[in-house]
């Protein structure tokens, strides 16, 4: 496959600031007024994002017009991101604020501080004793999240994942973009900048998150058209910065000769970048891509720590959870291919079929590549 071109652009609707990182531990926000959900601690509610002077391109929606029916108003859905404190999850969080509030309804954002399914699974069954209307969540574990999500449904609430997809039954996935393409065209990212020569290794969130893996497994696979490029070890920084640091530093250490970095986490490409930017003399020796926010690699992009990385408007990807799972949990669609649902800004989409890898899903639409020639534009 191709490598995605940079002239891309991302359907920006409304872009946000990069978001600090420090929230509270075990925090829970909510969007449109509502209370804090315990078991979880208060934390700051999600600010409106700002609107964004960038070019907008047309989603890779459907035209076919959405399933008729009425949204139900005073929705509460919960949001369960990996963790608190990534930035990329708080953007995207926000996205389904946005969405819930247009719509009438809230959200209630809860979950841990560590990438681990048992960090997320109090804030399921804080949904379950709140009477939540549908639950949004980006899996930390593909199955070790069923038994309670299952429960979830068996109270009658609908279950959406986003972002990293769980293998339970009966529930919506949004993808934010296709698995394999991402795969696929980081490889031809850092092949294009090392000349398809030399040893790489890859930079990983969670051994167990179902995105990173399912692209992982895309990369070794288009590695085959890269003989002269070999994959010497992928390692886990759990997208913790400290975690990432330290793995960053075993890579460089256990592989002198380290040509490339692959890093598709924006936690684990952003403290890259920074090991990269301190440390000049591995600059033109060490070469770094992946997936990446824009607001957090611009510096790097610009004084050429790094050449190009790639991602999706997480605020979208949010948003359109939240259409999702408000139109599942007010029945205005069904959960079978073919039946479309409106996306809000984003247009209608249609839900695919399954496939070995996945369930009923959708797609946000094409990952951009930033560069120089774009990375000022975008402000998520």
């Amino acid at each position: 496959m191709l490598p995605v071109t940079s002239t891309r652009r991302l359907a920006i609707g409304a872009a946000v600031a990069a978001t600090a990182l420090g929230l509270a531990a075990c925090s829970s926000s909510s969007s449109g007024g509502a209370s804090s959900a315990a078991p979880a601690s208060s934390a700051p509610a999600a600010s409106t994002p700002a609107s964004s002077t960038a070019p907008v391109a047309s989603t890779p929606a459907s035209s076919a017009p959405a399933t008729t029916g009425t949204i139900k108003k005073g929705l509460v859905v919960y949001y369960i991101p990996k963790d608190t404190n990534n930035p990329y999850e708080v953007i995207a969080d926000q996205g389904g604020a946005a969405a819930l509030k247009e719509l009438g309804g809230k959200v209630v954002v809860s979950s841990g501080t560590a990438d681990t399914a048992a960090a997320q699974i109090p804030s399921i069954q804080a949904a379950i004793q709140a009477h939540a209307d549908a639950i949004v969540i980006a899996g930390n574990d593909p199955k070790a999240l069923c038994p309670a999500l299952g429960q979830a449904q068996a109270a009658g609430i609908k279950v959406v994942s986003f972002d990293s997809d769980v293998t339970c039954p009966n529930h919506l996935f949004i993808n934010q973009a296709d698995t394999k393409s991402i795969g696929t065209s980081e490889v031809d990212l850092l092949a294009k900048q090392i000349n398809s020569t030399g040893e790489i290794a890859i930079l990983s969130a969670a051994a167990t998150a179902t995105n990173q893996n399912a692209w992982i497994k895309y990369m070794k696979e288009q590695l085959h058209k890269y003989p002269k490029m070999k994959l010497v070890s992928t390692v886990y920084g759990n997208d913790d910065p400290a975690q990432s640091l330290t793995a960053l530093q075993g890579l460089l250490t256990a592989y002198p000769n380290l040509r490339g970095i692959i890093s598709p986490t924006t936690v684990g490409i952003s403290t890259a970048a920074q090991y990269l930017q301190k440390h000049k003399e591995l600059k033109g020796k060490v070469t770094l891509t992946g997936l990446g926010l824009p607001s957090q690699m611009k510096p790097y992009v610009l004084d050429g720590t790094i050449e190009s990385f790639e991602l999706w408007n997480p605020n979208d990807l949010g948003y359109l959870a939240g259409y999702a799972a408000a139109g599942l949990a007010s029945g205005t669609y069904e959960l079978k291919p073919g039946a479309t649902f409106s996306g809000g800004k984003l247009n209608n989409y249609t839900i695919l079929a399954p496939t070995a890898d996945t369930g009923p899903s959708v797609v946000l639409g094409p990952p951009t590549v930033f560069d120089k020639s774009n990375v000022e534009k975008f402000n998520f």
